[in-house]
């Protein structure tokens, strides 16, 4: 068993010496400063509490000037925030088990549980991969920050399937520097709402944060990023489909925005799907990272992982092929 001492330090990740910028439209005109803020900042861990006491300390700006944090936003307001170095935080290693499906001393690639977080935030302290990968392993990369140590790529929390995550900085840079070149293989199952119509086919759709709701995300075309998905047909029951999915981007919620701008959401999304339907007995979108590829950083050597769909999700196509 490794010795892991708890890490209590600065985490940089989210630090930022260039300001972010952002320019309201007629849509948030009215809308609290703070509110707008937090919906605003592309990381979960960022909390409304802590947006506010940005604001006070002067790191948010509107139009140049100090505001307070109920500050109702006008139409082209224009609004600054430097993120400030965050407090000391600690995390703990927890004896969590780990479904390993390959080690050495450069990467790890876990088939993560659907449920469990990948690292730690408001709300989820602990329980955590991140918590669990700093017992298992003696040292992680530190590039993305104490708070998300050995983390290139996350899954959403209801997603199951493979994850890689970096033993080292060496490791860190090259599998970052292959998921932007987009020539990481990562390939997904999902069971979607609806006949898809076509055996294969791309979506091509640009992602942005959703001018109604900026915690979620939607194809829109200003403030957007390019978002490319390509989809085969594995299985017909009807009124489902189970689709193969690889990802050519990585965007936030990519896969669960655009199977719902075609009109096919995942089941069981609580965010992106159907609010009426058979019931799908899964807690969250039935998504599942089945195959994960990607270059070794030390070796050169192409690897290709592959994990079996889960057994709750097997057991809804197991009901859906005997209906």
């Amino acid at each position: 068993m490794n010795e892991i001492n708890e890490t209590k330090m600065k985490d940089s990740s989210l630090f930022n010496e260039e300001p972010l910028e952002f320019i309201t439209g007629d849509a948030e005109s009215g809308e609290r400063l703070d509110k707008y803020v937090t919906e605003s900042i592309e990381d979960e861990a960022t909390s409304r509490t802590q947006v506010q006491e940005w604001i006070r300390s002067g790191a948010v700006r509107v139009n140049g000037q100090q505001v307070k944090p109920n500050y109702k936003l006008a139409a082209a307001d224009q609004i600054t925030v430097i993120i400030p170095q965050p407090e000391a935080a600690v995390i703990v290693p927890e004896d969590i088990p780990l479904s390993i499906a390959y080690e050495d001393s450069d990467v790890i690639v876990i088939n993560k549980p659907r449920g469990m977080v990948v690292h730690p935030a408001p709300g989820h302290p602990s329980g955590t991969i991140v918590n669990a990968l700093m017992y298992h392993c003696k040292d992680l990369s530190g590039i993305n920050g104490v708070m998300r140590p050995g983390i290139v790529h996350r899954i959403d929390k209801d997603t199951s399937g493979l994850l890689m995550a970096a033993k080292n900085d060496l490791a860190h840079a090259s599998l970052a520097a292959q998921l932007k070149a987009h020539s990481v293989t990562r390939k997904y199952i999902a069971l979607v709402h609806g006949n898809v119509p076509h055996e294969h086919g791309t979506v091509d759709a640009p992602i942005g944060r959703d001018p109604n709701d900026r915690k979620l995300f939607t194809v829109i075309e200003r403030g957007s990023k390019h978002a490319v998905t390509h989809f085969a047909v594995v299985e017909r029951f009807g009124d489902y489909t189970l689709l193969e999915l690889q990802l050519e981007t990585g965007r936030t919620h990519q896969i669960r925005v655009h199977m719902k701008y075609i009109g096919h959401p995942l089941a069981g999304d609580p965010v992106y799907g159907r609010t009426r339907s058979r019931t799908i007995a899964l807690n969250g979108q039935a998504l599942h990272a089945a195959i994960l590829g990607f270059v070794h950083p030390r070796s050169g050597e192409y690897l290709e992982f592959q994990a079996p769909i889960p057994p709750d999700l097997e057991h809804e196509l197991t009901i859906l092929r005997v209906r």
